[in-house]
């Protein structure tokens, strides 16, 4: 979309209070995965409901979340749709007994498309979820064995159906930008996907993560990823496909339904409240937080170990690794660096409660005009955006935005 179709209004949206429960088990590790993701034969649902439900009760004891209202919770993995629905239900009565919710709150739950899984919908929907993320990939065989997935494109379409019978409202993935593959294909895969999508899609290009199973086929010489300028190429395809769809790019990779008379926006609320720089609590082997304590934020990482993180919770009462003092200057530079991924850029208002600062003390206007002038960011008094060229080259523009 050309930047100067793309429009500043003024009305600044709440930044919002998320809760993340990590699941941290899968049936198997794909090779593209990077997540803290572990396979394990057997695990214990009850020991692990009461670990959640004890990490959770440490954290409202000590005040964090005091004061605020929940705008999201997000079950992710791993493969939270292993977890028994009972668990996701005992953990959002929990939770909506310590902390306020919204009318409005989002409650997610990342699924596979698995038959047993996607038969389980239904009583994860009982349990409170009202938003299923499904990691589909593709509806290629070939490409979901490349993927190493452990379905196929019945199942994925057997579970967006599932999917939109049992929540109001639904999702999925599809990773491209995969070696060999051509424009007329992706052109006609990403039709198949719209024709079953809800009012989310997430579309990932493939990228290479350290200490994967890509990475070493890679270093192997048996791995060769797309050239960068076809991935460019089928990223700039994409916008185009999904803006004629009517769901365009909200934030680099994922696409959403806009609001509408008497209907929400199908962005992932949760998600949002990450690149509008809110706080949220992290539960889990894993999980992040960003929190704060009185007028001062911490950066939270809890033990990734699954089992470590579980002992620890039953010892101490909660899994917490680290917890560091995050400055202004530091929470300001995560601001920038997540909210200018988004369409809507950084509000100038939410950037100070964020950080406390004011944004032009971090993005001073002669670091921005250069950037305005070459068509990459447009500025107002009440935030700053990304146009979608300059989201195209966020990195470098990041790199020149904060040096």
């Amino acid at each position: 979309m050309p930047a100067s179709t793309e429009v500043l209004t003024t009305t600044a949206p709440r930044r919002g209070f998320g809760l993340y429960v990590h699941w941290p088990f899968c049936v198997s590790k794909c090779p593209y995965c990077d997540f803290n993701s572990h396979v394990r034969e057997r695990v214990d649902a009850a020991r692990w409901q009461a670990a959640y439900l004890a990490e959770l009760d440490h954290y409202a004891d000590a005040g964090i979340g005091a004061g605020e209202m929940v705008t999201s919770v997000f079950f992710g993995g791993g493969t939270p749709s292993l977890m028994p629905p009972e668990t996701a239900a005992a953990i959002l009565d929990a939770a909506q007994r310590r902390w306020r919710f919204a009318d409005d709150v989002e409650i997610t739950l990342e699924a596979n498309p698995n038959s047993a899984e996607a038969g389980k919908f239904a009583a994860f929907a009982a349990a409170g979820i009202n938003r299923l993320s499904i990691g589909v990939q593709s509806f290629d065989a070939d490409v979901l064995k490349f993927l190493g997935r452990a379905h196929d494109a019945g199942e994925a379409r057997t579970a967006i159906a599932a999917a939109a019978q049992a929540v109001p409202r639904y999702s999925f993935d599809l990773i491209y930008a995969r070696p060999g593959q051509t424009a007329e294909s992706w052109r006609a895969e990403l039709g198949d996907a719209l024709q079953l999508a809800g009012d989310h899609l997430s579309l990932y290009t493939l990228t290479i993560e350290p200490n994967t199973g890509f990475a070493g086929a890679v270093a192997r010489g048996v791995l060769q990823p797309m050239p960068a300028d076809d991935q460019a190429a089928l990223y700039d395809l994409t916008q185009e496909i999904m803006v004629q769809a009517g769901m365009p790019a909200y934030e680099i990779s994922n696409h959403a339904r806009p609001a509408s008379e008497g209907r929400p926006g199908g962005e992932s609320r949760h998600n949002l409240v990450y690149w509008r720089s809110g706080d949220y609590l992290g539960l889990g082997p894993g999980a992040h937080a960003r929190i704060r304590r009185g007028p001062a934020w911490s950066a939270v990482q809890n033990r990734r170990k699954p089992e470590a993180w579980l002992e620890q919770v039953e010892a101490a009462g909660h899994g917490r690794e680290a917890e560091t003092p995050v400055s202004g200057r530091e929470r300001a530079e995560e601001a920038l660096m997540m909210g200018l991924r988004l369409s809507e850029g950084v509000w100038t208002e939410n950037f100070r409660a964020a950080c406390g600062l004011d944004l032009d003390t971090v993005a001073p206007v002669a670091r921005t005009a250069p950037l305005e002038a070459a068509g990459l960011l447009m500025r107002s008094p009440e935030r700053l955006v990304a146009t979608a060229e300059g989201r195209a080259v966020l990195d470098g523009l990041l790199a020149r935005l904060l040096a």
